[in-house]
C-alpha cells in the first residue's frame, strides 16, 4: 500500500449518520467500526459510537471520520485532522518525526488496539495529524 493522505473528520455522536450521508453522496464502500469492536473505551455510553469510519470510492476518494470520545474536547470548526496512512514504516515515522517536532504529541506513535502503530499530534502551525502504520503487505 502506498502512503495515503486524506481528511479525517471528527463528530460528536453523529459520525454514523454523517458517514452514511457522505456514502450516499459519493458512493463507494463504507466501513464503520465502533469503540466496542476494539474495546477502545471503558465508557459504556461509547460502545456503539464510531471509533473509525472509512469511505473509499472507485475513483480514489477517501474520507475518514469518527466520534470524538466524551473525554476529549470537541469544537465545531476545528473537528478535522489530516491522516497519513500506509505500510512503509520508515517513511511514515519520518513524517511523524518532522510533523511532531516543535508541535504537540496528543497520542504517541505506538501499537494501537487494532494492531497497527498509531499516533496523533499537532504540528507547530496547529494542524492536527493522525499517522497510522499498518503491517507490510505480503
Amino acid at each position: 500500500m502506498t502512503t495515503r493522505l486524506n481528511p479525517y473528520l471528527g463528530f460528536r455522536d453523529t459520525a454514523r449518520e454523517a458517514m452514511e450521508f457522505y456514502h450516499s453522496v459519493f458512493g463507494g464502500e463504507l466501513t464503520l467500526s465502533t469503540f466496542g469492536d476494539f474495546q477502545a473505551s471503558e465508557d459504556p455510553a461509547e460502545q456503539d459510537k464510531i471509533m473509525h469510519g472509512m469511505l473509499e470510492t472507485e475513483n480514489g476518494l477517501v474520507l475518514m471520520g469518527a466520534d470524538t470520545p466524551n473525554s476529549m474536547d470537541y469544537t465545531v470548526g476545528t473537528n478535522y485532522s489530516v491522516s497519513l496512512s500506509g505500510t512503509d514504516e520508515a517513511e511514515l515515522r519520518g513524517y511523524w518525526d518532522k510533523l511532531s517536532d516543535g508541535g504537540t504529541v496528543t497520542l504517541p506513535l505506538e501499537r494501537a488496539p487494532w494492531g497497527d502503530s498509531f499516533g496523533m499530534c499537532s504540528d507547530r502551525f496547529g494542524v492536527s495529524w493522525l499517522v497510522n502504520i499498518g503491517a507490510p503487505e505480503s
